[in-house]
């Protein structure tokens, strides 16, 4: 359920800003989209597991938090991160 180390430094070398940007909401966009993708798979086997879709129900919503804020600052930033990740909106 959860990613791997690799996957997140792939992650972050892709989505960066800067040459150690690990912080920008682009970044953190990509991780949190990864792990929703990730649970989504699980609950196609798993599919009462209710502790673990509160989890899910956290992510998504810490994700909406930061587009919001993405398409506050720059909407262009923001289209293209979407459309980056495959997001719809």
């Amino acid at each position: 359920m959860s990613i791997t180390a690799e996957r997140k430094t792939a992650l972050i070398k892709e989505y960066a800003q800067g040459g150690k940007d690990t912080g920008s909401p682009e970044v953190q966009v990509a991780i949190l989209t990864e792990r929703i993708t990730n649970l989504t798979q699980h609950f196609k086997t798993h599919g009462k597991d209710n502790h673990s879709r509160r989890g899910l129900l956290k992510l998504v919503s810490q994700r909406r938090s930061l587009l919001d804020y993405v398409k506050g600052k720059d909407e262009a930033r923001y289209r293209s991160l979407i459309e980056r990740l495959g997001i719809r909106r």
